[in-house]
């Protein structure tokens, strides 16, 4: 429970920033509507939710992920200070916090990220009418395409992924990332503590990086610009991208730009503008197209998620399929601890679980797995990669598993030979033997 200690401060231009998955101050809309003469307060809450154990037993946020929040909290916290914005952590529910805070600060004005799943929407809801006199100022933030540069309306968007590409990229509008962050006259402090939670006020125990995992990074904004500058720039990997992304071994196979996306330290819309500076500048080729072609699949399953509603979370997904689904909890047991008949499967998820990390060729053939070969109910995976990956974005995450679990947007319906992906992309048994020996 919040304690409030001060009197309101007197201020005729008082702003909320609510952050949620926009951690960064680069490419920030919030930026526009402020002014020098602005008092702000930014504010973060860590959602008890998140922390609380799901029906199949984990929480919906587990220590990777925790720790990578925690970093990406500490960087962006010292970068607004350095704007004159004292950003605020809790471990207490927005729906509390917020109004709270309104008592306190008085704020007229709530900048946000504009948000469409049903749990943001239900806390968004519950604020708006706890303080209807607020003016609220939204941003479709994590999108590189916005809705109205869309060929289409996003009722009207395609289920086929191809379709939706063709016509985005015959008519390709992109903004520009913005750069016009000021620095305030003055900082707003609050009666409140400005540390940011250890893991261990989460209640997570501290641990080491796996010196096997493919995912050394840190979080926070510096972090992923630094990563693209290396990325891109330094190392030049994006020109072997197509390549190599299929890979499992090692830190450079894939791009690794997902983690700092999904919690928004890194704007997509900077990354696309890097990636054709390179490709103005050094060399374009097959491998620095592919990157963008991911950043629209990026963008489809957002837009599918926008369209689809509550439909992406139900057991029928969003193409209304009813199939007979099961739900076995020593299979559950076996899947994540890295016991069924498939090695291939077997190693992909003690990586999981291990480090917070898992290839896409990994997510592909474990989740086939476990929704085509098993027919166990996809949600039980698709939540258990929410609880466990560093780079779980809800949008990504739900439309790949309706995808892969034949709900939704692959045209083929297609089913994994999990004999043969290992033969293509393992054929030495390097990946399963660097995995399978930790196995408890």
């Amino acid at each position: 429970m919040l304690n409030i200690v001060a009197k309101p401060v007197e201020s005729s231009k008082k702003k909320l920033l609510w952050l949620t998955n926009n951690l960064r101050t680069h490419d920030s809309f919030y930026w526009q509507h402020m002014s020098p003469q602005d008092q702000v307060v930014a504010v973060y809450c860590i959602e008890p939710t998140w922390l609380q154990a799901t029906e199949w037993g984990w929480k919906k946020m587990e220590v990777f992920r925790a720790q990578f929040l925690l970093e990406t909290l500490i960087d962006l916290q010292q970068r607004l200070a350095d704007f004159n914005i004292a950003l605020y952590v809790f471990m207490t529910s927005s729906v509390e916090v917020i109004p709270l805070l309104h008592a306190q600060f008085d704020f007229d004005t709530i900048l946000c990220q504009q948000h469409w799943t049903k749990e943001e929407t239900q806390r968004e809801d519950f604020i708006k009418q706890a303080l209807p006199q607020v003016k609220w100022l939204q941003d479709y933030d994590r999108l590189l395409i916005q809705p109205q540069h869309l060929p289409f309306a996003v009722a009207d968007i395609p289920n086929v992924f191809t379709k939706f590409r063709l016509a985005v990229e015959a008519n390709l509008i992109i903004n520009p990332p913005t750069d016009d962050a000021i620095r305030l006259n003055s900082l707003t402090l609050l009666p409140y503590s400005s540390a940011i939670p250890s893991i261990t006020d989460l209640g997570y125990h501290p641990f080491t990086v796996d010196v096997r995992s493919a995912c050394k990074i840190k979080g926070g904004e510096q972090a992923a610009l630094n990563h693209v500058q290396n990325y891109l720039w330094e190392q030049q990997h994006i020109l072997r991208y197509k390549l190599t992304r299929n890979r499992l071994i090692g830190a450079d196979y894939s791009s690794k730009f997902s983690p700092w996306l999904a919690n928004g330290s890194l704007s997509v819309r900077t990354l696309y503008q890097q990636l054709r500076l390179f490709e103005q500048q050094v060399s374009a080729n097959e491998s620095t197209y592919w990157m963008f072609f991911e950043l629209l699949w990026r963008d489809y399953f957002s837009y599918i998620s926008l369209k689809s509603g509550s439909a992406l979370f139900k057991q029928q997904g969003i193409l209304s399929i009813q199939h007979s689904w099961f739900s076995d909890s020593e299979l559950t047991k076996q899947w994540i601890s890295g016991y069924t008949e498939y090695d291939f499967v077997n190693a992909n998820m003690i990586e999981l679980g291990k480090t917070g990390w898992m290839s896409n060729r990994g997510r592909q053939n474990v989740a086939s797995y476990w929704a085509k070969e098993k027919q166990q109910d996809w949600r039980i995976g698709a939540s258990y990669f929410e609880a466990m990956l560093i780079d779980y974005d809800v949008h990504s995450n739900y439309a790949n598993w309706n995808y892969l679990a034949g709900v939704g947007n692959d045209p083929r319906n297609r089913k994994f030979n999990i004999h043969t992906q290992r033969e293509r992309y393992d054929p030495q048994s390097a990946y399963c033997d660097l995995w399978l020996s930790c196995r408890a």
